[in-house]
C-alpha cells in the first residue's frame, strides 16, 4: 500500500514537471522587438506518452521490478501528503542504527549534563578581569544648546511665598500635599493610606522607604442559614401574623415539593411581605408556580430570587404576573442561568414595567441602553407618584384632627405671652363647619390697636 502511494505521488510529480516543460517550451515565444503569448491546447504527455496510458498500469507490478536502492531513491524523492500515514512512513528516515533500548529520561538528562560539563568553553578573546571594562563603554550623547535651553525653561517660578513654604515643609506635609494633588507615584502605599486616613507617617519610611507586605484581615465566614423550612411552610399555610419576612437564602437541596407547598400557600396568606429565595436552586418548573402565586397574592411587597436557574422567558412571566396583583414594590432576579437576556426579552420586560404603576425597584441586568433608560425613568416616576400620595395622606390626616387637639395646639402659656410685646403668630387652623359658631379668642398680648375693654369681633 505504501509503495503504491509513493509511486502514484511520483507519477503526479513527474507529470507536473512534464507539463511545465511543455508550457515552458511551446507556451511562450519571444523576439527581439515584441513578446507574444500563445495558448496551446496540446495533450499532457510524460516521456512522449499521454498520461492516459499510465492509468491502466499495475503499480504493484512496477514496484516489484524495482530494486531496494531504487525504492529508497523513490522514497527520498517523493513525500506523499497523506495525514493518515505515520510520519515514519511518509518521511525519508535514513537512520540505520538499531535502537539501544527503551527511553530513560533520567539517564538521558544525566548524559547531556555530563557532555556539557566535559565540553570545554570557547576561549575568550579577552579574559574577564573584575573591574576592567571589556569593549567600548556606552556614554550618553551630548545635548545640543537648544535642548539645554529647553530644559532650563521648564523650571517654574512659584513665587517667594510658595518656595519658602515648600522649603520649610516637613516630609509628612509634602506627602499629604502629594496625596491631595494626586501624585500617587511619589509615595509608597503606607504613605498614601496614612495620608488618606490623616495619620502620622510610619517611622523609618521616608521617600526611600519600601512598603512591606501586611497580613490581610481574616473575616469570619457567614453563618449558615438555619431557617426551618417545614416550620416556615406551616406558618405560611396557617397565615401566621408573626411571619412577615421569610428568608430561605443559600439553603441547599430544597426539594421541588417544598417549593410547591410554599407557593400554593402564598395566595391565601395575608401577612407575608418579604420573600427571599437567593441561591436556592430555583428552576423553571417551580418558578412558573411562583408566577401563578404572585397573580393572586395581595400582601407581598419584596421578592428576591437572584442567583438561580430561571430562564429569560420565565422571568418575563414573573414580571407579567406583577401586573395583576400590583403589590410588589421590589423585584430582584439578576444572575440567573442566562447572563444575557437578549433584545427581545429586554423589550418585553420594559413594556411590562412601563405598564406597572406599583413597581419601585427592579434588580435585573439590562444590556441595551434603551431598555435600561426607559425602565429607570418609569421607576423614578413611580417613586415620585408614591411620594406625592404619602404627602397627600399626611395632609389629609392633619386636616381631620379633632377640635380638642387643635385647641390644645393653640393654647399658649401666660408666661410666654407676657414676655412678647406683640401678638405671637398663630398656627394655621382649618375653618370650622358652617353649622358651628366660632368662639371668640382673646388676644395673646396687649395690642394698642384694640381697646382694653373690648375684644376683637373675629377670631385671630
Amino acid at each position: 500500500m505504501v509503495r503504491r502511494k509513493l509511486f502514484a505521488a511520483y507519477v503526479r510529480k513527474a507529470s507536473m514537471a512534464g507539463l511545465n516543460g511543455v508550457n515552458g517550451e511551446n507556451g511562450r515565444r519571444t523576439s527581439s522587438t515584441t513578446t507574444t503569448t500563445t495558448m496551446t491546447t496540446q495533450a499532457a504527455k510524460l516521456y512522449g506518452k499521454d498520461l492516459s496510458v499510465y492509468d491502466d498500469l499495475d503499480v504493484d507490478t512496477l514496484l516489484s521490478q524495482l530494486s531496494p536502492e531504487e525504492i529508497s531513491l523513490l522514497a527520498k524523492e517523493v513525500d506523499p501528503d497523506d495525514n493518515l500515514l505515520p510520519p515514519s512512513q511518509r518521511c525519508s528516515y535514513e537512520c540505520e542504527k538499531e535502537p539501544t533500548g527503551p527511553l530513560d529520561r533520567k539517564k538521558l538528562i544525566e548524559h547531556i549534563n555530563k557532555q556539557a560539563l566535559e565540553t570545554p568553553d570557547r576561549p575568550e578573546a579577552k579574559p574577564f578581569v573584575a573591574g576592567v571594562i571589556r569593549g567600548k563603554k556606552w556614554e550618553p550623547p551630548e545635548q545640543s544648546e537648544k535642548e539645554r535651553e529647553a530644559d532650563e525653561q521648564i523650571a517654574i517660578d512659584m513665587g517667594d511665598e510658595y518656595e519658602h513654604a515648600l522649603n520649610d515643609a516637613t516630609q509628612e506635609e509634602i506627602i499629604d500635599l502629594a496625596a491631595i494633588l494626586g501624585f500617587h507615584s511619589m509615595m509608597n502605599q503606607d504613605q498614601y493610606h496614612a495620608s488618606l486616613l490623616n495619620k502620622g507617617q510610619p517611622i523609618g519610611l521616608g521617600w526611600d522607604g519600601v512598603t512591606k507586605a501586611t497580613q490581610p484581615k481574616a473575616y469570619p465566614a457567614e453563618p449558615p442559614n438555619l431557617t426551618d423550612i417545614d416550620k416556615t411552610i406551616r406558618q405560611v399555610q396557617e397565615d401566621d401574623h408573626t411571619l412577615t419576612d421569610l428568608n430561605w437564602n443559600n439553603i441547599k437541596n430544597i426539594s421541588d415539593e417544598k417549593f410547591e407547598s410554599l407557593f400554593e400557600a402564598l395566595p391565601e396568606n395575608t401577612h407575608l411581605e418579604v420573600l427571599n429565595l437567593t441561591n436556592v436552586g430555583l428552576t423553571d418548573r417551580v418558578a412558573l408556580k411562583l408566577a401563578e402565586a404572585l397573580e393572586r397574592n395581595q400582601t407581598l411587597r419584596v421578592l428576591n430570587m437572584e442567583t438561580n436557574f430561571v430562564s429569560p422567558p420565565v422571568i418575563v412571566k414573573i414580571v407579567k404576573a406583577l401586573l395583576k396583583s400590583r403589590t410588589i414594590e421590589e423585584l430582584r432576579a439578576a444572575n440567573q442561568r442566562s447572563q444575557v437576556l437578549g433584545n427581545k426579552i429586554e423589550m418585553e420586560i420594559t413594556q411590562l414595567v412601563e405598564a406597572n404603576p406599583s413597581l419601585l425597584r427592579l434588580g435585573l441586568h439590562l444590556e441595551y441602553n434603551d431598555a435600561r433608560h426607559r425602565v429607570a425613568s418609569h421607576l423614578q416616576r413611580n417613586i415620585d407618584r408614591r411620594r406625592r400620595e404619602i404627602q397627600e395622606v399626611r395632609c389629609a390626616a392633619t386636616i381631620r384632627l379633632p377640635r380638642a387637639s387643635l385647641k390644645q395646639n393653640i393654647e399658649v402659656p401666660e408666661s410666654i405671652s407676657s414676655l412678647s410685646p406683640s401678638p405671637s403668630p398663630q398656627p394655621l387652623t382649618p375653618e370650622p363647619p358652617m353649622s358651628e359658631t366660632p368662639e371668640p379668642v382673646a388676644p395673646l398680648s396687649s395690642d394698642p390697636s384694640y381697646p382694653a375693654d373690648e375684644t376683637p369681633s373675629e377670631p385671630i
